[in-house]
């Protein structure tokens, strides 16, 4: 069935807001933002880590940072993105010469029919791997397609936006297939030689805590570790400064800031799905063991793979 041009424009606008997608008519530009309170990096956020793309914002190398006991974590082995949809031909290039074997694609299938398949270099094909965005997609499609201020608020406002991101980073903990999902990507990184990239669209909820996942389990501090996902709000800054004023000059929201929490990453969304780790499994290992069914082998395969 066609598409009606209506429904497409408000699919672009969905898919620019915390999603991450940027449409037309908002081009990125530089800036940056003040990290979220109560956990800091210990390391900083540098641009050697960033992998430069055209089409991408978010893109970064994992490795670099030190281990408790003084390693560092390797790099060019696994990439953390966000959307890949919109990459370049010369953006291709640049992912071509990671040497990439694997790319896992976080998404929902939502999110792929209105921001489109990754474009990849040849011979690379995304694996799918969707975590459940608990409704997210659909609560901004119809908050944002109505246009209308009111709804919005009732919607958005008041604390809203932000309890709905604490629901979301409960279902990386409660949910059975987003546990599944998780899982299989670390243990996809602990047997493979060779580089290997997840993304979602934004790169930085699902993404964001996968990296927090692999992190920690190799033995980097849990400050360095939330340092790494909190970075995203400084890669991202004016990539979704952008967007909002996008969705103001196009009509869609008089109040685009109403977003900025979904667009965000926050210590206190780690910490409620950290929360929940403790009330469900006892714990943060608990959850790694009962929860992601991950054993000593697959940990210190990992540790051996990423660490050195």
């Amino acid at each position: 069935m066609r598409i009606s041009r209506t429904r497409t424009a408000t699919g672009l606008a969905i898919s620019a807001l915390a999603l991450g997608t940027l449409p037309a008519w908002a081009a990125p530009s530089e800036a940056a933002v003040p990290a979220a309170p109560r956990h800091t990096a210990t390391a900083s956020v540098t641009a050697g880590r960033l992998v430069p793309l055209q089409g991408a914002v978010n893109v970064r190398d994992v490795g670099g940072h030190r281990t408790y006991d003084g390693e560092r974590v390797r790099e060019g082995r696994v990439y953390r993105a966000d959307g890949l949809s919109k990459l370049t031909d010369t953006d291709l290039g640049t992912l071509a010469g990671l040497g990439l074997t694997k790319v896992i694609d976080f998404r929902v299938p939502a999110e792929v029919q209105y921001d489109g398949v990754d474009r990849l270099p040849a011979g690379l094909s995304p694996t799918a791997r969707p975590v459940t965005d608990n409704g997210l997609f659909t609560r901004l499609l119809t908050a944002i397609g109505s246009r209308d201020p009111v709804k919005q608020e009732e919607m958005l406002g008041s604390g809203k936006a932000a309890a709905f991101m604490r629901d979301v980073y409960r279902t990386f903990v409660t949910d059975a297939a987003n546990r599944a999902q998780f899982a299989a990507t670390l243990r996809d990184i602990a047997s493979s030689r060779s580089p290997l990239l997840y993304h979602c669209t934004s790169g930085k909820d699902r993404t964001g805590w996968t990296t927090y996942l692999l992190l920690r389990l190799v033995g980097v501090p849990e400050r360095t570790a939330a340092g790494d996902y909190l970075a995203s709000n400084t890669y991202r800054a004016a990539y979704d400064a952008k967007v909002r004023e996008g969705l103001k000059q196009g009509g869609f929201m008089q109040n685009p800031d109403l977003i900025i929490p979904l667009q965000e990453v926050r210590a206190d969304y780690l910490d409620t799905a950290l929360a929940e780790a403790t009330q469900r499994y006892g714990g943060f290992s608990g959850y790694l063991t009962e929860g992601l069914g991950l054993d000593a082998r697959t940990v210190l395969r990992l540790r051996d793979r990423m660490v050195g």
